[in-house]
């Protein structure tokens, strides 16, 4: 079977196993069945996922024109407490940014690699674990705005990693913990004006992820650089396909490379 399309980051279903899904254009795959069989990818071309046009990309599916002026990158994406539109100041879209930003936010600890803060839209949970390879997590606060939970995130940081080490997750280097003891041990860091909205009684949530092997040594493949690539599927986690031959594939990081697949 052979596809074509422009690569964005997997969606997912929450289940036990979580289900993947890639979204082409004309097709859709249920990566869950690709497991145990041979996939061939080559590159083709880039597509900005803004412009549409195949000029390189530079950053999260953007060439580097609309990596500097689209409202979904701003700084305040990666950086929550730069969030301004609770104040009705733009960035680069008022009207994007009220949208997103004014809706109400988790700050959450999961547990990828070890335990982590972290920021996500309520409408993201528990997508957002899902992405990182989180196999257990659990909510902090919920808030009204981005604001307030990037001022949380920060006060959090001074006392938790806010990084998650991307291959102890692939190989399943993790312990498991007990997030509620930590989550009550930051409780008296977190800023006066978000203490009101801690979850006191939030249970834990448990994520498996569909890996039949785990690499116990890590090869990451770059399609700029080896633009072709076979191998068999063994696992899918975070947002990696992993090989049995210890090659992973980080679809997130090719948003806007534009792939034939071949599955056998």
């Amino acid at each position: 079977m052979q596809y074509q399309g422009v690569l964005t980051k997997m969606q997912t279903e929450i289940g036990d196993p979580i289900q993947y899904y890639l979204i082409f254009d004309a097709d859709f795959i249920h990566v869950n069945q690709l497991l145990n069989k041979k996939l061939h990818i080559e590159f083709d071309s880039y597509q900005c996922l803004a412009c549409g046009e195949n000029k390189k990309i530079f950053r999260q599916g953007y060439c580097y024109d609309d990596f500097y002026n689209q409202p979904q990158v701003g700084d305040w994406v990666m950086r929550p407490e730069l969030s301004t539109a609770h104040m009705d100041i733009e960035d680069r879209d008022l009207e994007f940014e009220k949208k997103v930003q004014l809706q109400p936010h988790i700050v959450y600890l999961a547990n990828s690699s070890n335990v982590k803060v972290g920021v996500t839209r309520k409408s993201q949970v528990p997508t957002r674990w899902i992405d990182q390879g989180a196999h257990e997590a659990i909510e902090i606060v919920e808030v009204p705005n981005r604001y307030l939970a990037g001022i949380t995130e920060v006060a959090l940081k001074d006392h938790i990693s806010d990084k998650t080490n991307w291959r102890t997750m692939l190989k399943n280097e993790v312990v498991d913990e007990d997030l509620a003891v930590y989550k009550d041990k930051l409780k008296d860091f977190i800023p006066e004006e978000v203490k009101g909205y801690f979850i006191e009684n939030g249970k834990e949530t448990v994520l498996k992820f569909p890996v039949l092997q785990y690499p116990d040594k890590l090869k990451s493949l770059n399609l700029e650089k080896t633009p072709e690539y076979s191998g068999v599927l063994k696992g899918i986690k975070g947002q990696y396909l992993i090989f049995e031959d210890n090659t992973v594939f980080n679809v997130r990081n090719h948003e806007g490379f534009v792939v034939n697949l071949t599955i056998s």
